[in-house]
């Protein structure tokens, strides 16, 4: 299967649905399943606790019950994993942002991108990637978390021959 290394907090965010778009500055031909592995920099781990990166994030913790009081944890937020596949995904598309402009500089939500078949990006998708023009949009579908599996990053797509297994 082919594989992406992406930074921490972006590669969770895959994980967990929060975002169904990767920006590189470089296009593929490739469609199909890609495994995304969380690269093992933790240089930007300050970003899981902004928003709307912490927002996206705790929509995926778990609530727990500890004796009568009500405990909140932020397993994805808290813990992020590196250096491991933690999802798979089908990538069906790869778009050249053509244009990038804000509605209203002083509003974080009135970003957008147009890619090169009409479509706008917007929301949260544009804050979670580099929408500068003439990058690329790596369009995901079908994401699934697996269970973290240890790997080797590398560069650019590259194959991995793991096992998944479901969360």
């Amino acid at each position: 299967m082919k594989a992406i290394t992406i930074l921490q907090p972006w590669a969770s965010l895959i994980a967990c649905g929060a975002k169904q778009i990767e920006t590189r500055s470089w296009a593929t031909q490739y469609r199909g399943l890609i495994a995304i592995h969380a690269g093992l920099s933790q240089k930007f781990y300050v970003f899981q606790q902004e928003e709307p990166f912490a927002s996206a994030l705790e929509q995926h913790s778990k609530v727990v019950d500890i004796g009568g009081a009500v405990e909140i944890e932020y397993e994805d937020r808290i813990e992020l994993e590196y250096g491991k596949v933690i999802a798979i995904a089908n990538l069906v598309d790869c778009r050249e942002i053509v244009h990038f402009y804000t509605l209203a500089p002083t509003v974080p939500q009135a970003k957008r991108a147009i890619l090169d078949n009409g479509y706008t990006v917007s929301g949260n998708e544009i804050e979670f990637g580099d929408y500068t023009q003439g990058r690329y949009a790596w369009i995901l579908k079908d994401i699934q978390a697996i269970k973290p599996v240890p790997a080797k990053g590398m560069q650019r797509l590259w194959n991995w021959a793991g096992e998944v297994v479901a969360k």
